[in-house]
């Protein structure tokens, strides 16, 4: 008689369409932050930057304008995106990624909240932080201005 076969048992039944808010009992406070700092982009959806919005608690701005980098060519540059995580909004600023000297002028309060190389946590509306954040989208267009990445 052969050796009986083992196998793996897996979740067969994943969660489909799941919105972002939906991910734990804490969204419904993060959505006024998400509210918040999408507020401070929407300004900058102008030229070439376009809003691209995705189900509940997505949102970004995206230049849609052929750039060079490194010398490719890039139908496309993201500028900045927010998502509602399970306990955090992350806050995706394109331009630190794109010129990492940015940062030498971010206050502290902000650079805290910095996890890897262009993502913020947001986690809580704080008048003093969201104030940075807009000063930091307007560095942040400014660099991408100057680099003839949005027009």
């Amino acid at each position: 008689m052969p050796a009986k076969k083992k196998t793996k048992k897996t979740n067969s039944s994943p969660k489909q369409g799941i919105k972002y808010e939906d991910k734990s009992a804490g969204q419904p406070e993060l959505v006024p932050i998400f509210d918040e700092i999408k507020k401070l982009i929407k300004p900058y959806k102008k030229g070439s930057l376009k809003e691209r919005e995705g189900t509940g608690g997505q949102y970004s701005l995206v230049s849609e304008m052929e750039i060079e980098v490194d010398g490719k060519k890039k139908p496309e540059v993201y500028f900045v995106g927010l998502l509602v995580q399970k306990g955090y909004v992350g806050f995706y600023f394109m331009p630190i990624y794109a010129e990492p000297e940015l940062k030498k002028v971010f206050p502290q309060e902000l650079l805290k909240c910095l996890k890897g190389k262009s993502c913020f946590y947001i986690k809580k509306k704080d008048p003093v932080l969201l104030s940075q954040i807009k000063d930091a989208l307007k560095l942040g267009y400014e660099e991408y201005k100057k680099k003839g990445w949005v027009k």
